[in-house]
C-alpha cells in the first residue's frame, strides 16, 4: 500500500482523517498546475529557441531522445525502489487481478482505441494508425507514477507492470499486424502496412523497465541489509522520492520541446486526435476501476488495475511511428499527441481515483483514508 508522495506515514495505531487530498505534499497536491507549466514551458522553449528540437534529438537511446530517456529513469527510480519486492508472491497469486489486467491491456484496450479511432476518424488514416499503434503500446513507465499518487498497490503495479513487459516484447508486432491489416481487411476497411522492429521494443522494456528495476531492487536490498527496513523507509524513501516527480517534470519539458512545433502548426489536428484519445482514457478507466469494484479487489488493487490498464506506452508508440513512417508523418503526430492528452487526463483521474476511495471504500484498510504505519511505507 502506498501514502503520499512526499510525507511520512502517521504514526502507528493512527488513521489519517479529512480529506485525502489535503494530506499531499504540496508539490503533490498542485501536480496539475505544475504539469501544465512543464507543458507551456516545453512549447514556448520548442517554438522560441530555433534549433533546441534538434539539440535535444541528437543523441538517442534506440529510437528515444537521449534527455527523454533520462528524464523517465530519473521518474521510475524512486519508484521501484519503494517496491517491497519480498511481497510480491502476495500479488502473483491473485489470479483475478492478473487476468483482469491480461484481458483490459491486451484484448480489450487495442480493440477499443481501434473502434474509437475509426469511428472518429474515417477520414485521416495516418491518424488514425498512429492511435491504433499508441493503443498496442501498453503502459510500463509513467503508470507507476500514477499509481503511486493514487495510492495503489505498488507491488501489484510492478507486477502487472513486468508482465506488461513480457507481452509487449512478444505480442506487439503480431498485435500491429492484425488490426492493421487483418481486422480491416475482414470488415472491409482500407488496410495498413507497418513493419514493427522487434528490437525497438525490446530495447524500450529493457531501457524504460529494465535499468530503474535493477537499480530499484538493488537498492531496496543493499540499504536493508546495511540499515535496515525502518531507516530504509522513513529515511532514505524521502528523500529521493521528489526526484521522480521532477524526473516527469523534465521529461514533459523535453517531450513537448521536442514537438512543439508540430502541435502548434496543427491545432485544429491536434483537437481531433485527442477526441478519441479523451474517450479511450475515460473509458478503460471508468471501466477497469467498475471492474475492480465487481471483483471485489479492494481499492488500492482496483486503482492500480485501472491505471495499469488506461496508460500507454508512448515512448515506444512515438518510436515505432517516427521508424515506420518519419519523423513529419502523421502517425508520429499522433504518437506525440499521445502523452499531450494523457498527462493531464491521468492527474485529473488520480484526483477521482482519491474521491472515490472516499465514496466508495469506507472502511477499505487498502484506502488512502484508512491507512497506517503497518500498512503504508513512506514515500
Amino acid at each position: 500500500m502506498s501514502a503520499p508522495l512526499h510525507e511520512a506515514a502517521p504514526p502507528t495505531g493512527t488513521t489519517t482523517d479529512g480529506p485525502v487530498l489535503a494530506q499531499l505534499s504540496r508539490l503533490d497536491r498542485f501536480l496539475p498546475v505544475w504539469i501544465i507549466a512543464a507543458m507551456a514551458a516545453g512549447l514556448l522553449l520548442g517554438r522560441a529557441v530555433p534549433g533546441v528540437d534538434d539539440a535535444l534529438d541528437a543523441v538517442r537511446v534506440g529510437d528515444v531522445s537521449l534527455p527523454i530517456a533520462v528524464g523517465l529513469l530519473l521518474m521510475m527510480y524512486p519508484v521501484l525502489a519503494k517496491v517491497r519486492y519480498t511481497e510480491l508472491d502476495r500479488v502473483t497469486g491473485d489470479r483475478r487481478l492478473l487476468l483482469a489486467s491480461l484481458a483490459l491491456n491486451w484484448l480489450v484496450g487495442p480493440a477499443l482505441m481501434f473502434a474509437l479511432a475509426w469511428a472518429l476518424l474515417p477520414d485521416q488514416p495516418e491518424y488514425r494508425t498512429g492511435l491504433v499503434i499508441v493503443g498496442l503500446a501498453r503502459c510500463i513507465a509513467m503508470v507507476l507514477i500514477w499509481n503511486d499518487l493514487s495510492c495503489g498497490d505498488r507491488e501489484a503495479a510492478a507486477v502487472l507492470v513486468a508482465i506488461n513487459s513480457v507481452f509487449q516484447v512478444v505480442a506487439f508486432a503480431a498485435l500491429g499486424w492484425f488490426y492493421l491489416q487483418v481486422l480491416p481487411g475482414w470488415l472491409g476497411l482500407p488496410t495498413t502496412s507497418a513493419d514493427v522492429s522487434v528490437w525497438t521494443i525490446v530495447v524500450s522494456v529493457l531501457v524504460f523497465l529494465g535499468i530503474p528495476l535493477v537499480a530499484g531492487y538493488l537498492t531496496r536490498t543493499v540499504g536493508e541489509r546495511a540499515k535496515g527496513r525502518d531507516w530504509y523507509e522513513a529515511r532514505f524513501l524521502p528523500r529521493i522520492g521528489p526526484v521522480a516527480l521532477y524526473g516527469l517534470l523534465f521529461t514533459i519539458v523535453v517531450l513537448f520541446a521536442l514537438q512543439g512545433d508540430a502541435i502548434t502548426s496543427n491545432p485544429w489536428d491536434v483537437a481531433r486526435i485527442a477526441l478519441p484519445l479523451l474517450a479511450y482514457f475515460a473509458l478503460m478507466f471508468g471501466g477497469s476501476f467498475l471492474l475492480g469494484m465487481r471483483l471485489r479487489m479492494g481499492y488500492a488493487k482496483t486503482a492500480t488495475l485501472a491505471f495499469t490498464a488506461a496508460g500507454n506506452n508512448f515512448e515506444l508508440a512515438i518510436a515505432v511511428a517516427i521508424g515506420t513512417f518519419g519523423v513529419t508523418s502523421g502517425q508520429a503526430l499522433a504518437g506525440v499527441v499521445g502523452p499531450l492528452i494523457e498527462v493531464p487526463v491521468l492527474v485529473a483521474l488520480v484526483h477521482v481515483s482519491l474521491w472515490a476511495a472516499r465514496r466508495f471504500f469506507p472502511g477499505d484498510p487498502t484506502a488512502p483514508a484508512a491507512r497506517t504505519a503497518t500498512t503504508a511505507s513512506t514515500r
